[in-house]
């Protein structure tokens, strides 16, 4: 009887890890993959948005970071980890941006 129990409450922990595992790490590692393929798709003249809401124009690219041109004559360089999207061209005209 005891190792009936035993089995029965080792099969709720592992249940309760496959939960955890496909409701929460499973998504964020899909999340990061892409986040990372969209990072390394980059190019000048892209036009995106930072983890700050900061839009902005690729300027240039290094290794680790980027130049964004913010305003006319305004650059500012950012981690390239800081991007959140790039944004197409017509959803940045639809948005008001040049």
């Amino acid at each position: 009887m005891a190792n009936n129990s035993q089995l029965i409450s080792l099969l709720y922990i592992v249940g309760l890890f496959a939960i955890l595992y496909f409701l929460m790490i499973r998504p964020q590692q899909q999340r990061q993959k892409k986040h990372q393929e969209m990072i390394s798709n980059i190019k000048t003249n892209d036009k995106v948005i930072t983890i700050g809401g900061i839009y902005g124009t690729i300027e240039k690219i290094k290794d680790n970071s980027i130049i964004l041109e913010v305003a006319d004559n305004v650059r500012m360089e950012f981690l390239k980890t800081a991007i959140s999207q790039v944004v197409n061209r017509e959803e940045a005209v639809d948005k008001g941006t040049p």
